[in-house]
């Protein structure tokens, strides 16, 4: 830590301890002031509810009850504990995520992976050291969504104690500028508390596309790069599907990186790689039949190829018995092997910079079992991903892989045409297309059955007592939206509510939090007390893997960490796919505490 860092740290806890030792006298005047969505020099802007508001130092509440009040969706951030005690009492509504974290670094929000419309500085920027605010600013652009707003007030005045820097309207212009940004509005405005020497700069950012030059990067890539084999789309497709469905494996390596698990990578290399070699799709101009010519293509390959290990196994949370662990770390090991001598080293910025740089790691070989967890896998190693291209697949990977799969598909039929044959369509979509989970709720019905026996089960989202005639496993965020069997994901349900109600919907905000209590037992009941030892491992390492911000958490989340996680992950689904939403009207059952899964 550099002296300038350690001197800035040591004064944000200063203005921390200022505010929890002053919260309870400022939460009046606070509350006093009209919030930000009231302001008529940003109302006009905004979007239309329900959008998602990221407000950054949220302080005693007001500005994120105010937009939840509204049909917004709130992640609210502050650091006070005394501050979020005033919050409490205003701003308790199952619309606002509560995140304990701050500028500049914003590591918590950041790994929560959302994307935001609006993101709020209500009062905060004077706290941030100017030796701060690049880093800073850079971390707000990262929050947002194309065409997504930051909204800043600037507080000019003498300090009154609580820790303040200077602030200048030309300094957070030229760091826009330097961002892409469009500034909308920069307007100045009285105190509404009436304080002569206090003046503020009212100011509205606009994000035109995803301000990272990611997608221009992935485009360019994709569609004009170089390619004498689909080594680089492999690689590509194999880390899009790692942000898309475990990304909560990575892990921040600075503000400008993220460290993924080179196994990871490489295990999903084998699930795209198996079916196209399979149906004999060329993956060179000289690969004419099977696995010949790949360059990845080794005994562990061979094996997995003749049926060593069932591709249902290649997924986070298998378990693997003996002979089949060592025939998977064999393929994994070649599969890293080649993956770091081929396509990382051909992938590269216009310059000739690398952009993705592997750490290598020589895995142990298994003696007995193994367990596909995050642990297992980074012990391959490491991927070292630039953290605007690893967000843009986090959030785009829907429109993002079908370029992919286009283009392979593209390579393919021209080696096939190159080698005198001509490709069936049919067989090629279906070789292209990603091995989902199955649908399997078995260990869920079973542990619900075990506990019906003890006349111990519930509806989660009704309360409702069920019966064996009456229960239904539930897939809490949906199947056709997101393929995730999950146990964390099943829950017991009752059937004519599952199937003619809620069906393929994301339970709304307020849905998922008065059922948290429900599900929260569950969980515990039918997962971690008095179930078996694999079936308790499945399921923390699932949710590590699946769940956003859960992997600097404990080795076993608490379960009010990985509930919290799974309402980031819903509010995801809703932003970024679009899901509807299934909201009862009222709540079915009658209180939240009446509304639990066991007794």
């Amino acid at each position: 830590m550099t002296q300038s860092s350690g001197q800035s740290e040591i004064k944000a806890s200063a203005i921390v301890g200022w505010y929890d030792t002053n919260a309870a006298r400022l939460a009046p005047t606070y509350n006093s002031v009209p919030p930000l969505i009231e302001r008529a020099w940003l109302t006009p802007l905004l979007p239309k509810p329900p959008a998602v508001v990221v407000d950054i130092g949220a302080g005693t509440g007001r500005d994120a009850a105010a937009f939840a009040t509204a049909g917004y969706d709130v992640i609210a951030v502050e650091p006070s504990p005394g501050m979020r005690t005033e919050a409490s009492k205003v701003a308790a509504s199952s619309r606002i995520q509560w995140i304990t974290d701050s500028l500049p670094a914003l590591a918590s929000t950041t790994r929560a992976g959302i994307a935001a419309d609006v993101v709020c500085l209500s009062a905060v920027w004077q706290h941030i050291p100017p030796v701060d605010r690049p880093r800073a600013f850079r971390k707000l652009v990262g929050l947002l969504r194309s065409g997504g707003l930051l909204v800043i007030t600037l507080r000019h005045g003498p300090d009154d104690g609580r820790g303040s820097f200077p602030v200048d309207t030309a300094e957070v212009e030229a760091l826009a500028r330097g961002h892409g940004m469009q500034i909308v509005v920069a307007e100045p405005s009285r105190d509404f508390q009436g304080r002569p020497e206090i003046s503020w700069t009212n100011l509205v950012l606009r994000l035109p596309d995803d301000g990272t030059g990611a997608l221009p990067l992935l485009r360019h890539i994709i569609l004009n790069d170089a390619k004498s084999a689909t080594y680089k789309l492999g690689l590509l497709r194999a880390l899009c599907r790692a942000a898309d469905s475990a990304g909560g494996t990575a892990v921040e390596d600075g503000d400008e990186f993220v460290q993924v698990p080179l196994g990871l990578v490489a295990l999903n290399w084998l699930r795209l790689y198996l079916p196209l070699v399979k149906a004999e799709l060329p993956q060179t101009p000289g690969n004419h039949r099977a696995s010949e010519g790949l360059g990845f293509a080794g005994s562990g390959w061979n094996a997995l190829v003749d049926g060593g290990v069932s591709p249902i196994d290649l997924r986070i949370g298998a378990a693997l018995g003996p002979e089949g662990a060592r025939v998977l770390h064999s393929a994994l090991r070649e599969a890293v092997g080649h993956i770091c001598r081929m396509p990382a080293t051909y992938l590269t910025f216009p310059g000739g910079e690398p952009i993705l740089v592997p750490a290598r790691l020589s895995a142990r070989k298994p003696s007995a079992g193994m367990i596909l967890d995050r642990d297992t896998l980074s012990a391959f190693g490491s991927f070292r991903v630039p953290m605007h291209l690893w967000t843009a697949m986090r959030r785009y990977s829907v429109w993002i892989e079908p370029a992919l799969v286009a283009e392979w598909q593209r390579l393919m039929d021209g080696y096939a045409s190159k080698q005198g044959r001509q490709l069936d369509p049919s067989i090629l979509a279906a070789a292209m297309t990603w091995s989902d989970p199955s649908r399997d709720v078995a260990i869920a019905r079973d542990r619900a059955l075990a506990l019906l026996r003890k006349d111990q089960l519930h509806c989660v989202w009704s309360g409702k007592r069920l019966t064996t005639s009456s229960l239904d496993i539930d897939h809490c965020f949906p199947w056709s939206a997101w393929p995730c069997a999950d146990l964390w994901n099943l829950l017991p349900a009752d059937r004519r509510l599952n199937q003619h109600h809620k069906r393929e919907r994301l339970p709304s905000a307020g849905a998922l939090n008065h059922a948290r209590d429900a599900i929260s037992s569950w969980w515990l009941s039918a997962y971690q007390n008095n179930a078996s030892a694999s079936v308790q491992s499945r399921f923390i390492v699932e949710a590590r893997a699946s769940l956003p911000g859960l992997v600097s958490a404990p080795a076993t989340p608490s379960i009010d960490d990985l509930f919290d996680a799974a309402a980031l992950q819903r509010l995801r689904l809703r932003q970024d796919q679009g899901v509807p939403e299934w909201e009862p009207s009222p709540i079915v059952g009658a209180t939240p505490s009446s509304t639990r899964s066991t007794a």
